[in-house]
Parts: C-alpha cells; structure tokens; sequence
C-alpha cells in the first residue's frame, strides 16, 4: 500500500535560495561585483548572515578545526560570517548611500581633482585585500550637479565593498559617477596593492596595480589628461 506522504513537512527554503530566485525571476544578474539589494527583503540580511555563518562552520570543519575545544576558533564561524555581510562585502547587500546634490549656479567649467581616498575591497579570486588609493578627476559643466566631498568617498566605497576586480571596479565607479554628476569629463585613477600577490602565489610584496578610466574631454583632450595625471601626484 502507497504511503500518503503530503501532509509530510518540508525544511524551509534557505533565505540564499529565496532572494537568488527573485533576481533570477526579474533577469538580473548577481555576480560578485552586483548590487543585489533589490532583492533583499527586509530582516532577510540577518538570515543571510547566520546561514553563511553555518556553512562557514562546515569550513571549517572540513579543515580538519576542532572549534569545539580550540578557543581562538569557537566564535570564527559567525565572526567571518558579519564581516562578510555587514562590512567587506555590504555593497552588495545595502542600497547606494544617500547623496546630496547641488546644481551648478556659478556654471564652474575648471578642473577639479578629488583624492587621494583610501579604498578597501576584496578579490574575487581569492576574496584577499586589496587596499589602495583613487584619485577622481571632474570636468563640469553648467549643467553638472555638484555633491560634497565626502560623497565621493562614500559613493566610492560603496562599489568597492564587493568581490572585485580592480578594473572593473574603476570602470563601475566611473558610470556611477558620471551618472550622478553628468560632468564634461570624468577621470579615475586607481592604485592599489592586492594581497594575493603579497600573501600567496609570487608572494611579490613590492608590485603596485595602477590603472584608469578617462571619459568625455579626459579622452578626448590630451592636454586635460596630462594636467590632471600632474596635479594628482
């Protein structure tokens, strides 16, 4: 005789699993250098954070850790887990930071240089550091808007917080910027090292990654290039 097994209950979907079919259900993408927060319901991120912390925990395990006797290592499961969600990689997870903007009143047409603004981020290789600089270089027009300058820091970091590489994350914070300021011409130069060059492989500590994105009369205008490539060191 059959057994009725539909009154039978089923473990609840992993949160992981919930929001990765809304944004496959919109066409999104989702690699590790997206903004996903769209898709993140609210007190979703606190389920997303104590799921990692679990697989973490079979990491762990996996190599070979006894975290229930060693001391230093009880708590790193959940440790990694908020690091994770709540700092190295929240530019994934949170929205874009509120930013003031201003019209451009004096109609200023003059070269303005940001930078140099300290930038943490991860690689998406190997999720090591990469710690570095980036300088921004802004051409206005009388149509720009104009933001504080603390903001671009803020908006900056907030690309940077995500797995990265650092050529598409210099290429990311050249459309937002340009999308937010609709300047002239947008410059960004990013110097950086990666730690895994310094902490694995070649184990190279000395090698920099310089690398930059030119648009609008940056690309088109020589001589703006040069001056602003002068005043930024």
């Amino acid at each position: 005789m059959p057994i009725d097994t539909s009154s039978g209950s089923t473990p609840e979907q992993p949160v992981s699993e919930r929001i990765r079919a809304r944004i496959q259900a919109a066409g999104a993408r989702f690699h590790a250098n997206d903004n996903i927060s769209a898709f993140v319901k609210e007190g979703e991120l606190d389920l997303l954070q104590e799921e990692v912390r679990s697989k973490l925990q079979g990491v762990l395990e996996s190599l070979v850790i006894d975290t229930e006797s060693d001391h230093n290592t009880q708590d790193t499961a959940r440790r990694v887990a908020k690091m994770y969600v709540q700092e190295v990689f929240r530019g994934r997870y949170k929205q874009i930071p509120p930013v003031t903007e201003f019209p451009n009143i004096e109609q200023l047409n003059e070269l303005m240089i940001v930078g140099p603004i300290r930038v943490r981020s991860a690689c998406s290789h190997h999720l090591c550091p990469i710690i570095g600089k980036v300088w921004v270089g802004v051409m206005p027009n009388e149509h720009s808007n104009l933001i504080g300058l603390s903001k671009y820091a803020r908006l900056i970091e907030w690309v940077m917080s995500r797995p990265q590489i650092q050529e598409e994350a210099v290429s990311q914070v050249a459309d937002l910027l340009m999308e937010r300021l609709q300047p002239d011409g947008l410059a960004i130069v990013m110097e950086a090292d990666h730690f895994c060059m310094h902490w694995r492989g070649v184990k190279d500590t000395e090698s920099k990654m310089i690398n930059s994105v030119m648009r609008g009369s940056f690309l088109r205008d020589a001589n703006l290039r040069r001056e602003f490539l002068a005043l930024m060191k």
